[in-house]
């Protein structure tokens, strides 16, 4: 997070295709019912290329979006500019760091979906994170995010292993897979932090032509540890769940879906 290299150079390429062809991914619809329910201008931490901020925007809710890789940006605004024009009226960006980013303005919904906090790799780092979404919520405002729920047997097993994650065909040229595979490089569980190597192997006919790779570093947390989190940022929690079906938050989660307000 703190080098001039920016981690989503390749997968800012990838991005559109791989989480379409997840038929699994259902946090969507959680978010756009969010929005829907306590209203706009809302404000997406991490926006990238839009998987979310565009079903709000097009569901009829104003989303002003910010992130820090400026290729995700990129393809966002070329997204953004093949919307009809009541939607794009409703659309924001912004380049800005989740650390220490300031807007003027405040919103009834802050969200942070799809575990961009999970790019925050220490506890300052995290503090940072969160101060930021608490400074741009109203005092009944609501800030919404999500991180996975760790599954300790799961972070430590096939560690140095390629595994096939997705693939899915090319839209630009039929002819062509693109598969993605993961490998997990390494565990350090005292700063709970793991990191990954994704390849981008492009197929066309059945021969490799291209092979691509990124190896981003990602924290997981424990529940009293976001709690820890949320009294130092003054932040209470008003609803938790453990799956988007909103399932309880329990030793079944999948996920800890968090609606937090500022405390003071």
């Amino acid at each position: 997070m703190t080098s001039g290299i920016d981690p989503y150079a390749v997968l800012a390429k990838y991005y559109d295709g791989a989480y379409a062809a997840m038929t699994d991914l259902i946090d969507g619809p959680f978010y756009v019912d969010l929005a829907q329910r306590i209203g706009g201008p809302v404000l997406e931490i991490g926006c990238g290329t839009g998987r979310v901020l565009l079903p709000i925007a097009r569901a009829g809710t104003t989303i002003h979006g910010v992130d820090s890789s400026l290729p995700m940006l990129g393809i966002l605004r070329e997204k953004i500019e093949r919307e009809p024009p009541d939607v794009r009226e409703r659309i924001r960006t912004h380049h800005g760091d989740m650390r220490n980013f300031r807007l003027e303005k405040k919103y009834p919904l802050v969200i942070i979906p799809f575990r961009p906090m999970q790019h925050m790799h220490s506890i300052e780092e995290q503090v940072r994170a969160l101060t930021t979404a608490a400074f741009h919520l109203p005092e009944k405002g609501i800030l919404a995010f999500d991180v996975f729920y760790p599954k300790f047997e799961v972070l430590q097993a096939r560690l140095g292993e390629e595994i096939l994650e997705i693939e899915w065909t090319d839209p630009s040229a039929m002819n062509h897979i693109v598969r993605r595979y993961y490998r997990k490089d390494a565990v350090d569980k005292i700063h709970q932090i793991y990191t990954l190597t994704f390849l981008l192997r492009t197929y066309e006919d059945g021969d490799l032509i291209r092979e691509e790779c990124e190896s981003p570093t990602l924290s997981y947390y424990t529940y009293p540890h976001l709690r820890a989190l949320f009294l130092l940022t003054g932040l209470e929690v008003v609803e938790e769940c453990g799956s988007f079906s909103k399932a309880p938050l329990d030793n079944s989660a999948t996920d800890m879906i968090f609606l937090l307000r500022r405390t003071i």
